[in-house]
C-alpha cells in the first residue's frame, strides 16, 4: 500500500555501499514510496532524489573527511523534513563514524546525532528481525562501565520508552517485555553480583505496579528461549548481551530502530562495507527490510 507521504532515505557514506544499495531500490516496488537524499551523480536517475553533491571526489572504499559536513547536512535535512510533515519517516544507510571524527566533528553515531537534532535526551536502540525485537539498556560502552551506567532511573526511563513506542509505533496495545539480568544467572541471588536484585528487580516491580507487563530479571541465556514465555521485546542490559542473538537470527535482514524520537527512524543492521563498495556484491536485504518496517510503522 502506498504511503500518503514518502519516506526519506539517506544514502550514507558515499564511498561505502550506501549509494549502490539505494540505487538498487529503483528496480523494486518500494521506489514509489521513497525519496533519497545524497549525491545524484552516485544514484540511479530513476529515483526521486534530493541532490547533495559532495565537494571531494568519491572513490569506492576510500572515504574522504572533506565530505563529512555535506553528509551531516543531508541527515539534518531529512530530520527537518520528517518534523515538518514532508516525510512520513526516515531510513538511513550506513556511515562511518571515524571518517566524520577525522573531519574534526564530534560525532558518536546516527542515534545520538538524531537525538540531538530532535532534542531527545534518551534514545533507545531496538533491533528487529521478524518477530524478534531486542532493545538495549546501554549501547556503545566499554563493558566495565555498564554496571555503573545502568541506574534505577535510567533503566526505568528506558523501559518506559520501549513500552510506549511498542504501543505507538508498533501497534501493540499491551506489550510484554522480558528484561534480562546483568550478571550470569541474573546474579544467582546475589552470589554473582548485586545489580540484578538491587537495581533491576526494584524497577521491574515498580513499573509492573503501574500496569506494565514485565518479566525479569531473567538470565540472558534463557530470556530468548520459548521457555521464557511469549514476549513482544527483550531488553538486554548491554550491546553484546542482546545483539549476537538478534544478528544470528536475522543478519543481513535485520533492522535498527531508534525509539524515543518524535519521528520514525529505521536503519540497516550493517556498516559501510568499504571492502566491497562498487563491486556489486552488496546485499540490499537489510535496507529493504528497514524501508518495509518504516512503511508499516508509518501506517499505524
Amino acid at each position: 500500500m502506498a504511503l500518503a507521504l514518502p519516506l526519506i532515505v539517506t544514502a550514507g557514506e558515499p564511498a561505502g555501499i550506501g549509494p549502490e544499495l539505494c540505487s538498487s531500490l529503483a528496480d523494486t516496488p518500494l521506489a514509489s514510496d521513497i525519496v533519497v537524499i545524497g549525491d545524484a551523480a552516485l544514484l540511479d536517475d530513476r529515483l526521486q532524489v534530493i541532490d547533495t553533491p559532495f565537494p571531494a571526489p568519491v572513490i569506492h572504499g576510500r572515504a574522504d573527511p572533506l565530505n563529512a559536513r555535506t553528509l551531516l547536512e543531508g541527515l539534518t535535512q531529512a530530520v527537518e523534513g520528517c518534523i515538518n510533515g514532508r516525510f512520513s519517516g526516515m531510513v538511513t544507510a550506513p556511515l562511518a563514524k571515524s571518517v566524520i571524527a577525522d573531519a574534526g566533528i564530534p560525532f558518536t553515531g546516527h542515534t545520538e546525532f538524531l537525538a540531538d537534532l530532535t532534542q531527545v535526551d534518551l534514545p533507545v536502540m531496538l533491533l528487529v528481525a521478524g518477530d524478534l525485537r531486542v532493545a538495549l539498556a546501554s549501547t556503545h560502552l566499554p563493558l566495565r562501565e555498564v554496571p555503573d551506567f545502568i541506574t534505577k532511573e535510567r533503566l526505568s526511563r528506558v523501559i518506559q520508552v520501549l513500552h510506549e513506542d511498542l504501543r505507538l509505533k508498533f501497534g501493540i496495545n499491551e506489550p510484554e517485555i522480558v528484561v534480562c539480568g546483568l550478571n550470569p544467572h541474573a546474579g544467582e541471588g546475589g552470589h554473582l553480583g548485586k545489580e540484578d536484585d538491587a537495581v533491576i528487580l526494584p524497577v521491574i516491580n515498580e513499573l509492573s505496579k503501574q500496569g506494565m507487563r514485565l518479566r525479569g530479571p531473567l538470565p540472558a541465556d534463557t530470556a530468548f528461549t520459548p521457555s521464557a514465555g511469549s514476549k513482544d521485546a527483550v531488553l538486554a542490559m548491554y550491546h553484546d548481551q542482546g545483539l549476537p542473538v538478534l544478528k544470528y537470527a536475522g543478519f543481513g535482514h535485520a533492522v535498527n530502530v531508534t525509539l524515543g524520537l518524535p519521528i520514525i527512524r529505521t536503519s540497516v543492521d550493517h556498516g559501510t562495507a568499504f571492502d566491497i563498495a562498487g563491486t556489486g556484491k552488496a546485499d540490499n536485504g537489510s535496507l529493504i527490510a528497514a524501508i518495509e518496517l518504516a512503511k508499516t510503522m508509518a501506517s499505524i
